[in-house]
């Protein structure tokens, strides 16, 4: 990996580290409103389903279809998660399931850091400063190569970011009257402590959801269920159906499994905005369970 990418990577997770902190300390003392609160909501759920829907079950997978222009803003959402431009973003999480739990996994908690605390830390936030971004783009995403489109939100990547910090700073502004300090607390809130929620809830996924939790399909890998970190994935925590079904549009695939993702992608289908949309039939969810591998 370029020095200047580790750098780059380092300063992503440690700057809303330190925001973060700052913010517990202005919730202490209660310097924190109800507009700063619902700018960090809705910023979390526009970059967070940019991730979960876009980057990932729309891109990556290719769980449902929708228009071109729609496939762009959820690219452009993902981006302001800031998790990486949208190419290498799914180059990575291709070679993740071409590889899972395997020599050539990036983010594994159980190869070459061994399966104990410092597997666990590897896939959590150690991977970022020696495999992501390093999977053949060429490879692992030859359709998004080919897109035009695709390729300028991957080279626009760091302009996005950029919006994604002054979108909370002028919401800030707006709704406080003008407020500079109105729109510095937002910036605090809804752009760095977001990005730090965002962050660490989806390594969660890379690391706890192939530490610990529950499984019950017939899988080569140790992904997981965690069902307590369901809602704040928006569903991807239900890891371990993933990667038994990886192109299935839900994750959730029991009725008490919440999946806001896959709601989403529902309402995206009533809507005339997705199709095509892959959905796992329980006659062949009942085939992978554990024990009963079809002949």
């Amino acid at each position: 990996m370029p020095a200047i990418q580790r750098y780059t990577n380092l300063a992503a997770v440690v700057l809303p580290f330190l925001a973060f902190i700052a913010a517990l300390a202005l919730l202490w003392n209660r310097a924190v409103g109800l507009t700063d609160l619902a700018v960090l909501a809705g910023m979390y759920l526009v970059s967070a389903l940019g991730i979960t829907v876009g980057y990932h079950r729309l891109l990556t997978h290719r769980a449902f279809q929708t228009h071109k222009p729609m496939e762009y803003a959820l690219a452009a959402a993902g981006s302001m998660a800031v998790q990486g431009p949208v190419i290498d973003w799914v180059a990575d999480h291709r070679k993740h399931h071409a590889h899972t739990d395997e020599e050539g996994d990036p983010h594994s908690p159980h190869v070459g850091h061994g399966s104990g605390l410092a597997g666990l830390w590897h896939a959590h936030v150690g991977w970022l400063f020696e495999a992501n971004g390093q999977a053949d783009r060429r490879k692992y995403a030859p359709d998004l190569m080919d897109d035009r489109g695709m390729r300028w939100l991957n080279r626009t990547f760091p302009g996005l970011v950029g919006l994604s910090l002054l979108i909370p700073f002028g919401l800030g502004l707006l709704l406080t009257g003008g407020s500079i300090v109105g729109g510095l607390t937002a910036l605090l809130w809804g752009g760095l402590v977001r990005i730090f929620f965002v962050h660490h809830i989806t390594w969660s996924i890379n690391s706890i959801c192939h530490f610990h939790g529950a499984r019950r399909f017939d899988t080569d890998d140790h992904s997981t269920n965690v069902w307590w970190l369901s809602l704040a994935s928006l569903g991807e925590a239900w890891h371990h159906n993933h990667h038994a079904f990886p192109r299935s549009a839900f994750h959730g695939l029991r009725w008490w499994e919440l999946d806001p993702s896959g709601l989403v992608i529902r309402a995206m289908k009533r809507a005339g905005l997705a199709w095509n949309v892959v959905a796992i039939k329980p006659e062949r969810q009942q085939q992978r369970l554990a024990g009963t591998r079809a002949g």
